[in-house]
């Protein structure tokens, strides 16, 4: 039912400053084995990107700081690895607090999430991750503790069932999301604020990367950071993910330095190219230019002919190819672009897609 964490303070470690043209800080000594797992920022202002979103959020504590009251409802929407869970577990420790964290799913019926409400401090967090996906129950039994601080429990059955109204302490709800569309009006307007998270520039990507190859005790050159950055399509998570691969691959195959060659061999051994496309990514347009001459075509028909699920299509490989400018999609099905042709230097499909 519940997804640990319990944060209290402020016991973790800050960030250090860059250290020299490689990235590499000898104060992150070998035995510092907790920044391993301590890639995440763990105050505001060592946040990188988001700038319009960190600045706001600043003033939304110092607001409440000033007047010492618990923090507003705070709704996060956007695509997947963006720094939803970063922001949310950065707030608690900004203020001193507590964070409790669940997702939706797990949330399967009212009694679930009234441990959560009932363990509230005054000022804590409940960060509900994937909030979209709560049941309706559970939906409309946080309301009245979202808004007015109580729950309503009902117990016994038939004519002796009787409501018990039970106060809560002040807290604060953080919701994320990555189908904001999908909530409800009453739920959404809940929220004292709204925030949308942004795909993250090659700079604020090279940034964190260069960060994390300190905290992971990893020396990189610039060129590497960048290469590592424009793969990663603009998510820190994915820059993560690569920045550990091109770690593995330099620890294995090199002196344990991350330089551009050795970053080059180990996303060559990924089959992921300079814009970030990977082998599914440039087998989806070979077969929409080779097998259908470029479009339109159909996303069930792209699906048998990859042998790949049409959702897994729709969710994973063609958000990314819409983003590149690689694919549109017509009424009438997916069409390759030229911008795709030139990337994957291919011929021009004879009278298909955009080219007729």
């Amino acid at each position: 039912m519940v997804r640990e964490p319990v944060i209290k303070g402020d016991d973790e470690p800050e960030d250090e400053s860059s250290g020299g043209e490689s990235g590499w800080d000898s104060s992150f000594l070998a035995d510092d084995i907790e920044y391993d797992d301590a890639l995440r920022p763990q105050r505001l202002s060592e946040v990188v990107g988001q700038r319009a979103v960190v600045e706001r959020l600043e003033v939304f504590l110092d607001a409440t700081r000033k007047r010492n009251e618990p923090l507003g409802h705070l709704l996060l929407d956007g695509p997947p690895g963006l720094g939803k869970t970063t922001l949310a577990s950065v707030l608690p420790r900004e203020l001193g607090t507590e964070l409790q964290i669940t997702s939706g799913p797990s949330l399967s019926a009212p009694k679930d999430l009234l441990p959560f409400l009932t363990n509230a401090s005054h000022g804590s967090f409940l960060f509900i991750d994937e909030i979209h996906r709560m049941p309706a129950t559970v939906e409309e039994f946080i309301y009245p503790a979202m808004e007015d601080f109580r729950v309503d429990i009902t117990l016994g059955e038939g004519l002796n069932a009787r409501t018990v109204n039970m106060k809560l302490q002040k807290f604060t709800v953080i919701g994320a999301t990555t189908r904001s569309g999908m909530l409800t009006a009453p739920l959404r307007d809940r929220f004292v604020r709204r925030e949308h998270l942004d795909f993250y520039e090659d700079q604020e990507l090279v940034e964190i990367v260069r960060r994390n190859a300190r905290k992971l005790r990893t020396p990189i050159t610039d060129d590497a950071a960048f290469e590592i950055a424009r793969r990663s399509r603009g998510t820190p998570r994915k820059a993560n993910n690569l920045l550990r691969w091109a770690r593995d691959f330099a620890t294995s195959k090199a002196d344990g330095n991350i330089t551009n060659e050795v970053v080059k061999r180990a996303f060559e051994m990924l089959e992921i190219d300079q814009l970030g496309l990977e082998r599914q990514d440039r087998r989806y347009l070979e077969a929409l230019v080779k097998t259908f001459s470029g479009g339109p075509a159909g996303v069930q028909a792209l699906g048998h002919t990859l042998n790949i699920p049409s959702d897994t299509l729709e969710d994973e490989v063609e958000p990314f190819l819409l983003r590149c400018g690689f694919i549109q999609r017509s009424p009438r099905g997916r069409v390759v672009t030229m911008a795709a042709m030139e990337h994957l230097n291919l011929n021009p499909p004879a009278g298909g897609g955009l080219f007729r």
